[in-house]
């Protein structure tokens, strides 16, 4: 059987069968993304281009990091679905304002956003009751934290949630399918951010934009660890090398940056 959806509908559908495992044959609609089902999240599937494995290199692991760099920068290590405790901890609002993030994104109704990393889900059940008439995709290389994803949608009504299980080396969308792609506190951890970088690139509608939050690594008192931390110049600069357009620093959170750039309009 064929079945044919609205995206907000599809968007519980696919999110269900995310969450039992059925395999319902649907037609997608225009505005929704098709996971990359045949990849696994814990491999790449490309060879990566030959500048950019140049850009790429090893390192004594710091603490907190993984060994290799990208661009000079070593990679994080990646938080696990064990670490769900932190990302939704009671105090987050309060120490992050997460609520100036989201008021700062400035999403219109029909926006299509990728919470890229959505980890539990923190920011996509905040964006949701912003884009009535969109669509948010919860993308994330762990199954487990997209479960809890889909739980959370399905326990709260959240019709214009889809969870997207990516790769380590492509986020999981179609091209020129997002409005907005917002990272916090992940894009950090990439271990193929270039590969990574260029699926996003690609997924942007014209004009689309890139909310790229991190902790400022300039800011001595903000006291996470170093590999967890970027500076405005390095965020710039790995951004800039994709083909983005910086357009912002908005400054308006206690530690984190949230840096804003953007694909050409005429792309």
């Amino acid at each position: 059987m064929r079945l044919i959806q609205t995206p907000r509908f599809a968007a519980l559908l696919v999110g269900a069968a995310f969450l039992s495992a059925c395999d319902v044959a649907r037609e997608p609609s225009a505005n929704e993304a098709v996971p990359l089902a045949t990849a696994t999240a814990d491999a790449p599937t490309t060879q990566p281009l030959a500048e950019d494995s140049n850009l790429y290199g090893n390192c004594e692991p710091g603490e907190g990091g993984s060994g290799k760099t990208y661009m000079g920068r070593e990679i994080a290590e990646v938080m696990g679905h064990f670490g769900v405790g932190w990302l939704e901890r009671p105090e987050r609002e309060r120490e992050e304002r997460t609520d100036l993030l989201v008021a700062a994104m400035t999403l219109k109704p029909t926006d299509a956003v990728a919470d890229i990393g959505a980890g539990s889900g923190y920011f996509t059940m905040r964006i949701s009751p912003l884009v009535p008439e969109g669509v948010v995709y919860a993308t994330d290389i762990q199954s487990e934290m997209l479960d809890i994803v889909t739980e959370r949608a399905l326990e709260v009504g959240a019709l214009n949630v889809m969870p997207v299980l990516g790769r380590i080396d492509h986020c999981g969308l179609e091209p020129k399918s997002v409005d907005v792609v917002l990272f916090v506190d992940a894009y950090h951890e990439f271990s193929h951010p270039r590969e990574m970088m260029r699926s996003i690139a690609a997924a942007l509608k014209p004009g689309g934009r890139v909310v790229l939050v991190e902790y400022r690594a300039e800011d001595p008192e903000v006291r996470i660890k170093e590999r967890h931390k970027m500076t405005e110049a390095q965020a710039r600069r790995e951004m800039e090398a994709v083909g983005l357009e910086f357009v912002e620093n908005i400054a308006t959170l206690p530690q984190q940056h949230i840096l804003v750039f953007k694909v050409s309009p005429e792309r």
